[in-house]
């Protein structure tokens, strides 16, 4: 067993586990945050993609233990973001949500796009979000979810 100390959706968590845990699995398991789904456990599929530092990362192949000191944010640290919620709406308007098992993985990258590479164009979106398998969509209501969030913050700017 070895102790680690991260910052979890803004709290500070420490624990004692396996060296060998996922950070997927610690989350899920130990924390009881379920947001973030298991899909493939070989980073293929994005159902697992959390933020970390800032930044999406998949969390069945990333080490829980290798976040000690870092910073990890699941779906359910968006609560009062507004962002997440005008991607969150426009997902649901553009009926992106169907199954809704790839959809954290999903909102996470697609929120990493908004907030990092504004102005994304419909080849962009579609290349960036390829790593978030989807089988029930057929991605078209994702893209123009995405399109109408960009669309939004242009008219913002």
């Amino acid at each position: 067993m070895i102790d680690i100390v991260l910052t979890i959706n803004g709290e500070r968590v420490e624990a004692s586990i396996d060296p060998r845990l996922s950070l997927a699995d610690f989350l899920r398991e130990k924390l009881h945050l379920t947001g973030t789904h298991i899909g493939c456990e070989h980073g293929v599929c994005g159902a697992c993609t959390i933020h970390l530092d800032g930044v999406s990362a998949r969390s069945c192949i990333t080490l829980a233990a290798a976040c000690d000191g870092h910073d990890v944010k699941t779906i359910e640290g968006f609560e009062d973001d507004s962002t997440m919620s005008a991607i969150r709406t426009e997902f649901s308007r553009e009926h992106a949500l169907q199954c809704g098992y790839c959809s954290p993985g999903m909102l996470m990258t697609s929120y990493d796009l908004v907030t990092r590479f504004p102005g994304l164009d419909e080849a962009d979106i579609r290349r960036e979000m390829s790593g978030n398998l989807c089988r029930c969509t057929g991605y078209q209501g994702i893209v123009r979810a995405l399109q109408n969030v960009y669309a939004m913050n242009q008219q913002q700017d």
